[in-house]
């Protein structure tokens, strides 16, 4: 039985980068290669070797007064006044460049969560906000984290939400539990958005608030710093934050209360687009070490690349590769000409192509590493788990095939 459902017709499509984006992708390959690739290794070997590593690096701060001297600062958002004004499909290979190291996307301003909490300030911030938070977060002198997800709930239905922001008279008061807080331990960490339940009672979509805490207010706690797989991912680290009777004006809640999911929505378009351009870097990254090793080294007489099916792997890889970065620009193509609503598909498909993508290429070269793939001597095992950890990030795979599947079927009713 064939069925009524045609495709929609979409527009050609050119992923060309415009002549803007191309000059900035010359002068960040020579940034990184110049200025960052020298020092990363030891940088991060420094931060592992810390008993506390929530510290304030000079070589990274001294990078960054570098890079936003030549330009190359604030590179993800779109305005011409306060950075370069680059659309996703622009800012994608640049994404990819800064994604190929663990330490270059804060040394350009282009790290998470800070790009997407920047985001929503400038588009749904007041101006009393704007001035008070996104003016020095794009200046880069202060960092910022997103509490979101909760211990104690299934937070990949985030209405599963427990913390509250609840509205008495002239203030919003704060109470609950989050953890995985990216960047909540840096040092310079001032500022923090609180998603909470402000009306039980409402439409499940305009329930839950956002809210912007400085972090010094009273009733807010750093419980504890948490390891993913045994990386700290200093100096932002991941923390556990309570929230005991904070009491903010209403002023801070961003956008007006019950506006959290639309906000939510609009902020994880474009963030998805970054997380997964940055993790095709890594990737990239890790297949050229990949290759050079199974070159260099051999075992029972012969180069790596020529034992055990190394080479077809080697292969496989490179195509998984380009498929995914086409993926990527498609779904970075359509939040520039149709929107979040209409992309909805396209940025569920990356999130859950990408990360696995990304995994299973550094799991190879770690494989091809030997013992050294799993140390701290090669920037692999970091790697894998920053892919590891981003098949839950921003919501597990299984809901984002969910979805896909929704909106795939949807046309066959």
């Amino acid at each position: 039985m064939q069925s009524d459902h045609l495709p929609e017709e979409l527009p050609d499509m050119d992923f060309t980068p415009s002549a803007k984006a191309q000059e900035i992708a010359g002068a960040l390959d020579r940034f990184m290669l110049d200025e960052v690739e020298p020092v990363e290794a030891d940088c991060l070997r420094d931060f592992n070797a810390m008993d506390y590593p929530w510290q304030v690096s000079p070589v990274v701060e001294g990078l960054k007064q570098k890079a936003r001297l030549a330009g190359l600062w604030n590179l993800f958002l779109p305005d011409d006044e306060l950075a370069q004004g680059l659309a996703n499909l622009d800012y994608a290979p640049l994404a990819e460049r800064m994604g190929r190291s663990l330490i270059a996307p804060e040394i350009f301003n282009c790290n998470a969560p800070d790009t997407g909490n920047m985001e929503v300030l400038y588009h749904y911030g007041s101006d009393e906000q704007k001035s008070q938070w996104l003016e020095p977060l794009l200046a880069g002198e202060i960092r910022s984290a997103f509490c979101m997800t909760e211990p104690g709930v299934a937070s990949s239905d985030a209405t599963n939400m427990e913390a509250t922001a609840s509205i008495e008279g002239e203030e919003v008061v704060l109470n609950g539990r989050k953890w995985w807080s990216t960047g909540i331990g840096h040092p310079n960490c001032k500022v923090v958005i609180f998603m909470g339940l402000t009306d039980a009672h409402a439409d499940r979509h305009y329930r839950h608030s956002m809210v912007l805490v400085p972090l010094d207010t009273p009733g807010v706690k750093i419980e504890r710093m948490l390891n993913a797989m045994g990386y700290h991912d200093a100096p932002l680290g991941h923390g556990e934050v309570s929230f005991s009777n904070v009491r903010l004006p209403v002023s801070a809640i961003i956008a007006g209360p019950g506006k959290g999911f639309e906000i939510a929505q609009g902020r994880l378009g474009p963030g998805r687009i970054h997380h997964c351009m940055r993790l095709i870097g890594l990737a990239e990254m890790a297949l050229e070490r990949a290759c050079r090793r199974a070159l260099e080294r051999e075992a029972f007489g012969r180069p790596l690349a020529k034992l055990g099916g190394n080479a077809e792997r080697i292969a496989q890889a490179r195509i998984a590769i380009e498929q995914a970065r086409l993926l990527v620009l498609k779904a970075a193509w359509s939040l520039d000409h149709r929107g979040i609503t209409r992309s909805m598909s396209e940025v569920s498909q990356i999130k859950a192509a990408v990360p696995s993508m990304a995994q299973d290429v550094i799991d190879l070269a770690m494989q091809l590493h030997g013992g050294g793939g799993l140390s701290d001597d090669y920037p692999l095992a970091a790697a894998w788990t920053a892919a590891r950890a981003l098949r839950l990030a921003d919501g597990p795979d299984e809901v984002h095939r969910a979805l896909v599947a929704r909106l795939e079927l949807r046309g066959y009713r």
